[in-house]
């Protein structure tokens, strides 16, 4: 069964009972999200549309989209969701008023499918982030803003799960890291405002990978298009030499996570979101033929250089674990199930 945003009921109704009696705090409050048209921000809106009306909460949502109306067509039933608001325009041009009667804020725009200039998606980072914290700085009320950051901020790492007291960082001379030079600015936005002005409080959320409906299945994410591969029977190309490390978490745990920051995280505080169990790309791809059946094969284009560490993006989540309570519930191969069962019930 399919709810808000067509997510699985189940996974709803699991995010619901999660994060539990924090839901409260949104009781007949505003939330701004920007990126809410983006694969987290469709749990985001979704879990948030089903917890409104489960709850009664009377609370409204804010969502800031290029173009809301495209989307409302693809979802239809938003137009009778009841608490949603939709706000056009680019998060770099939000309007300092767009969060005047908000008391929470989830930062989430910058889209990592879309084809952007490296100088774009820079100035969409830093701008951005910029107006969300000018626009949560006005007033006296108490405020909660949830930066949507990224493990690309560490830059390449080796071999070792990633903490966050890790000082790595992306080459600056590279234009591929555009986007993580862009979220580390953004984060020193967010961490200087919570400093100097009252009454706000930031919490920020280091993204890593992530499996579940809504994940483009066609696109530069390697679960997605093994997945898809795996749905149609075909091979699995891996074009290097199958090596680099990664883990993935869920969407609904995603979500789950997301929201208890949003409600509990302490103040100037950043955590990872990832999953904990590291798999190789190649082995992934194994791993996905093996979980749904498939019949097509793994073909890996280049052979590993004898001696050389594995490339790895795996996040520590120990600090989220011991601070926060928030764990994995959701294994690497039913993960791997709930997204193709999906992505067979919609096609």
């Amino acid at each position: 069964m399919l709810a808000p945003l067509k997510l699985p009921q189940e996974d709803l109704d699991h995010i619901l009972r999660a994060v539990g009696p924090h839901w409260e705090q949104l009781r007949g409050q505003r939330i701004l999200l920007t990126g809410g048209t983006g694969f987290i921000g469709k749990w985001l809106l979704g879990s948030f549309i089903h917890a409104n009306n489960q709850l009664g909460l009377d609370a409204q949502i804010r969502v800031l989209s290029r173009s809301p109306e495209s989307f409302i067509d693809s979802f239809p039933a938003l137009r009778q969701s009841t608490g949603v608001e939709w706000l056009k325009g680019d998060v770099r041009n939000l309007s300092t008023d767009a969060a005047s009667d908000c008391r929470f804020a989830i930062h989430a725009a910058t889209d990592v499918v879309a084809t952007s200039t490296p100088a774009d998606i820079l100035d969409t980072c830093i701008r951005g982030t910029q107006r969300i914290v000018d626009a949560m700085s006005i007033g006296t009320q108490a405020r909660r803003l949830l930066l949507l950051s990224s493990g690309a901020i560490y830059g390449r790492t080796n071999g070792n799960t990633i903490t966050e007291e890790c000082t790595t960082a992306p080459d600056p001379l590279a234009s591929a890291s555009t986007y993580g030079e862009g979220k580390r600015v953004s984060e020193m936005l967010c961490s200087m405002a919570a400093a100097a002005r009252p009454g706000l409080e930031v919490s920020i959320a280091r993204c890593f990978a992530f499996v579940g409906p809504h994940l483009p299945l066609d696109k530069h994410f390697a679960i997605g298009n093994f997945i898809q591969a795996a749905i149609q029977d075909a091979d699995i190309q891996i074009l290097g030499d199958g090596t680099p490390l990664r883990s993935y978490l869920y969407a609904a745990d995603l979500a789950i996570w997301l929201w208890t920051m949003l409600f509990t995280a302490p103040n100037n505080r950043a955590f990872n979101i990832g999953g904990q169990e590291a798999i190789s790309i190649g082995d992934l791809a194994h791993r996905v033929n093996q979980v749904l059946n498939a019949k097509g094969k793994v073909c890996i284009a280049q052979t590993p250089a004898p001696g050389a560490k594995p490339q790895a993006y795996v996040p520590s989540v120990e600090r989220i674990a011991s601070e926060l309570g928030l764990v994995v519930t959701t294994s690497l191969d039913d993960a791997i199930r709930r997204t193709a069962k999906w992505a067979r019930l919609i096609s």
